[in-house]
């Protein structure tokens, strides 16, 4: 059986654009003389299509693009995922369900079982689950059709059966297809080989699995599209974070010699890569603004956005104030002049005085605080939110995750932004990151990489003034987030109890800045966000 995996960057609710490609990939695969050729979970309307499944309209356009796809499925059977009504009169109003379609005609259809509603998914919102196990026929086999989280036995705790892979053994499957949309981070393709593999061994026969690409906001999938062998060896790996198809010969291909793993920084410069591509070009925009400091982080934004979106499409703001230096204005320069984008400099050291002056009244008889180094911030936010009006360009956020994380940002100030894109990378990584973008030629200067981080708010300002050192605070962090660990487990890890302690609380209190702070490109196994849903007042005893 020759199967073609077909995967594809989809644009959720696009289904022009969406119908033309899945019908070019039908085509193309009949060129390679395939039996079948199999697409992601939901590549019908697009995933995560969130409250548009509630839209009628939308539902209706998912049923006229499955007739018209099924138009073209003569001489070869597609598997697709698409959201279905729910005749059975009870539960929710559609199934996440995988169609087969062949002669012109759905012949099969296959409802999702275990709808996840952790991180970023929230399946249960929209979709009734499947309580009715069973095979499918396809091309003559029995096949055991399956929907993402499916095959994820570990973390299944489902009422109404239990785990669905041997239950769908006890029919003898001669082949398990595994459609998905799985959310691209950095810890997760080994996991996901495993769990797959893990699957070949106890089913006893090969496997297809089908993943989407592209991103959608925050929500970035990373493709890397499977085929097993009934041992577990891969027969076929689709490209990562790029749309592929490729086709494979099921039951007579021989394994593929395994390549050198990607590192971990160069998958998440891939992504954000993708990301930022991706929100731009589904989002109708083209121009992107900045403001460029000459440190570390609005670097790597500069520099990303230089690869993602073209050095011609970027605009470097560079606003120094009476704090910056001289160093600081000459690395952003340099950098400008590496990358080929334009800039402009504008000072706030008027405006800042202009400020100063407004408030010397009602700020009578106080000291200079953290207040005069936050009205600095804003004046760069409102200038860069000015240019973005008058121009049409995007403003693109530099925080990193370690200051969100600690809440060392300025609301309405380095804050603004329509799009975050570092707000899931820690300190540490940014400086990898900033390593892996010169691993060429020299695009941000070394100056900034190896130069002490400054917010250049005050005079002779460090990072280090008000936190620990980068490696150990994001040490402690990724415990705290990624893991979710409370503060006395991290201390039993040997880490100072006052420091996790005070880091502890930082996050805490931080939460309301981040539930005001722009979407974020998701790399990690647990970003700020819609996939970290914490109560803005609360107490925390831990």
């Amino acid at each position: 059986m020759k199967i073609t995996l077909a995967q594809l960057n989809y644009h959720i609710g696009n289904f022009e654009a969406n119908n033309h490609k899945i019908i070019d990939a039908i085509t193309a695969a009949k060129n390679q003389q395939a039996d079948v050729i199999v697409f992601a979970e939901l590549a019908i309307g697009g995933y995560p299509a969130k409250d548009l499944l509630r839209n009628q309209a939308f539902i209706k356009q998912c049923q006229s693009a499955l007739t018209e796809i099924a138009s073209h499925c003569e001489g070869i059977t597609c598997v697709i995922g698409a959201p279905i009504a729910n005749m059975d009169g009870e539960g929710k109003s559609l199934y996440n369900a995988a169609v087969v379609i062949a002669d012109r005609k759905i012949t099969a259809i296959s409802k999702k079982t275990f709808l996840p509603d952790y991180d970023v998914f929230d399946e249960y919102r929209y979709f009734e689950p499947n309580r009715v196990l069973s095979c499918v026929e396809i091309q003559g086999r029995k096949v055991a059709l399956t929907v993402c989280e499916d095959l994820w036995d570990d973390d299944n705790n489902n009422s109404y059966v239990g785990d669905l892979l041997t239950e769908l053994k006890r029919e003898e499957p001669e082949l398990i297809i595994n459609i998905a949309a799985s959310p691209f981070s950095y810890t997760h393709f080994d996991n996901r080989l495993q769990v797959l593999q893990r699957n070949v061994i106890k089913a006893g026969c090969p496997l297809v699995y089908v993943n989407q690409v592209g991103a959608h906001t925050d929500i970035i999938f990373d493709g890397r599209s499977l085929a097993l062998d009934r041992n577990g060896n891969i027969l076929t790996e689709l490209k990562s974070f790029k749309e592929d198809l490729q086709v494979v010969n099921i039951f007579a291909s021989s394994p593929v010699k395994e390549e050198n793993q990607t590192s971990e920084i160069q998958l998440i410069y891939d992504a954000l890569i993708l990301g930022l591509r991706d929100y731009f070009a589904k989002s109708g925009f083209k121009k992107a603004v900045l403001g460029l400091s000459g440190g570390l982080d609005s670097a790597v934004v500069a520099a990303l956005a230089c690869e993602a979106l073209g050095a011609e499409n970027v605009l470097a703001i560079l606003m120094p104030s009476i704090y910056s230096t001289d160093h600081s204005l000459k690395d952003a320069l340099d950098l400008v002049q590496n990358t080929g984008c334009a800039h402009q400099i504008i000072p706030i050291k008027d405006v800042a005085e202009a400020f100063d002056t407004t408030l010397a009244q009602t700020f009578e008889g106080r000291t200079p605080d953290t207040t005069e180094e936050n009205i600095q911030a804003r004046i760069r936010g409102t200038l860069l939110m000015a240019i973005s009006n008058k121009f049409g360009h995007i403003l693109l956020n530099t925080s990193n995750k370690s200051e969100a994380a600690v809440g060392y940002g300025t609301l309405y100030g380095d804050m603004a932004g329509a799009i975050s894109v570092i707000g899931d990378v820690y300190k540490t990584q940014a400086f990898a990151l900033a390593r892996y973008i010169n691993r060429e030629r020299e695009i941000i200067p070394v100056n900034t990489i190896v130069k002490p981080p400054s917010a250049e708010l005050r005079p002779d300002q460090k990072d280090s003034d008000s936190l620990p050192p980068y490696d150990i605070l994001d040490s402690i962090l990724y415990q705290l987030i990624e893991l979710e660990k409370a503060g006395s487990e991290v201390i039993q890890l040997g880490f100072d109890e006052d420091l996790v302690n005070r880091i502890v609380s930082m996050l805490n209190r931080a939460e309301f800045k981040r539930f005001q702070a722009p979407p974020i490109l998701r790399v990690s196994p647990k970003a700020f966000g819609s996939g970290r849903s914490i109560p803005l007042v609360a107490k925390y005893p831990f």
